[in-house]
């Protein structure tokens, strides 16, 4: 598979990792949108929100749980948003699906 997330999973290309296990890996984003910005994605090749299934549903709860504690984790006290770019209107410009924690500053409505 020619997917740069998985990649990235592999070791093959290189990443600031900040939480990995056996579902999920994530890192910090190379052209961060604000102080705290990490991908969070999971290790199961999916390529966006619209592929997923009920299959799925004990992924995705895993997933925004693990959000939870990498917020703690970032002191994002104040706040945070987590973002999901579905297709290529939707701003998604890798073909894996990924969840955005961006935080530690205040965040605009609507985002652009």
């Amino acid at each position: 598979m020619d997917c740069l997330f998985c990649k990235i999973i592999s070791g093959e290309i290189p990443s600031n990792k900040v939480y990995e296990d056996e579902k999920i890996y994530a890192f910090k984003d190379i052209d961060p949108q604000a102080p705290v910005h990490i991908l969070i994605i999971p290790k199961k090749h999916i390529d966006s929100l619209d592929e997923i299934d009920e299959s799925d549903s004990e992924l995705l709860s895993y997933i925004l749980l693990k959000i939870k504690d990498l917020a703690k984790e970032f002191e994002l006290d104040k706040g945070y948003r987590v973002v999901i770019n579905t297709k290529e209107d939707g701003g998604q410009s890798v073909n894996h699906l990924h969840f955005h924690l961006l935080g530690k500053r205040s965040l605009q409505w609507p985002p652009g």
